[in-house]
């Protein structure tokens, strides 16, 4: 957990970085206020943000300024943020073999079905972006509800991975 009294860093993994892990670092950002920095990132990014993906989060006021799809050879270097939480949210990225974080941040997988996946009208396709948000949205509060500073690591990977299983 930080030392002092710097907020806590968390960082959500996708394969592409184009969705899911774009939209839950915008949601986090709104819903920490400030107790929590949150960041993107992904094994193969895109290199493009889905446009579905900031529809949804400008149509419910989410920030989306400075998002941006982008390695996560970025948390790697030197002086890149310290990581206190690792959070993929795509079943690719949980399988993959992941960089040893510095600081040896909380883990837990979040599965989301991807948005982008889903072909069809737009209407459906816009339907896909605004389930996927809610399940975000869901999860993200129930981690920005827990008492971060007070539970012992062991506890907090516990929570965080029974959220990763709610609806």
């Amino acid at each position: 957990m930080p030392e002092g009294d710097r907020p806590l860093n968390v960082l959500f993994l996708c394969t592409g970085n184009s969705a899911r892990s774009i939209m839950a670092e915008s949601i986090l950002r709104h819903e920490g206020r400030g107790r929590v920095n949150a960041f993107s990132a992904g094994s193969h990014p895109t290199g493009r943000v889905n446009a579905h993906a900031i529809e949804v989060l400008q149509q419910h006021g989410f920030p989306t300024e400075g998002l941006r799809s982008k390695s996560w050879d970025e948390f790697e270097r030197p002086g890149a943020p310290p990581l206190d939480f690792v959070i993929t949210v795509c079943d690719n990225a949980a399988g993959e073999v992941c960089p040893i974080w510095p600081g040896r941040p909380i883990s837990a997988h979040w599965g989301v079905p991807d948005p982008a996946a889903v072909e069809g009208s737009e209407a459906e396709k816009r339907a896909a972006f605004r389930q996927a948000s809610q399940l975000l949205l869901t999860r993200i509060r129930q981690f920005t509800s827990l008492p971060l500073a007070s539970l012992e690591r062991a506890s907090l990977q516990a929570r965080l991975r029974d959220i990763g299983h709610a609806p």
